[in-house]
């Protein structure tokens, strides 16, 4: 449906995470990779539902130059906050994973992914939030997922689609794909829009 809209198009996406590309893919869009550098780090004065959003920006305005204009620039970031307002970045490390896993375990936290998207000097911009809810994991079970899942590359030290989301995600409110990394029903809508 949506390629019959983007026939003509060249659509990037500004994100190496496979899981973006797997979902953008899913809604059956043809489309290139190119990663820009950006520093990803976060200011203290942005609140960290606006976290995601704010790197996302950044990674879109990467992407200003005019070899872009008439390209579809689609961008995204996700973190996880916990219930002390704490934003959960990749671990750097197998023990911080499991540190960050334990402070999931038997509550809820937030995941906020925010996309930015760009065509033709038209900028579109939003936060996805869906809440998780952990059911607690054991000491060993957290061992076992670290060892065999290497969550190094995802906000939260998790990736809802693995073995962790089928044992220990109890109940979400919002998007499954969210958490994942890519709101797809709010990005297909945006993509609709800006190339109007």
């Amino acid at each position: 449906m949506l390629k019959n809209y983007l026939q003509d198009i060249k659509v990037v996406l500004g994100s190496q995470s496979p899981r973006r590309k797997e979902l953008l893919a899913s809604l059956g869009i043809d489309f290139d990779v190119i990663i820009k550098s950006v520093d990803e780090s976060i200011p203290s004065h942005v609140n960290s539902s606006e976290a995601a959003e704010y790197v996302a920006l950044k990674k879109l305005e990467a992407f200003d130059a005019a070899e872009f204009q008439d390209v579809l620039i689609i961008t995204s970031d996700t973190v996880v906050v916990d219930n002390a307002n704490n934003v959960l970045g990749k671990p750097s490390s197998a023990e911080e994973a499991k540190q960050v896993i334990s402070s999931l375990s038997g509550r809820s936290h937030i995941v906020y992914t925010g996309v930015g998207l760009a065509y033709k000097g038209k900028k579109s911009h939003f936060t996805d939030k869906t809440t998780v809810h952990f059911e607690d994991l054991t000491p060993e079970e957290i061992q076992y997922y670290v060892d065999r899942y290497k969550p190094f590359d995802k906000a939260g030290a998790y990736g809802i689609q693995e073995w962790i989301g089928r044992i220990a995600v109890s109940k979400i409110e919002g998007s499954y794909e969210n958490v994942m990394g890519l709101p797809t029903v709010r990005v297909y809508q945006a993509i609709k829009e800006i190339i109007k």
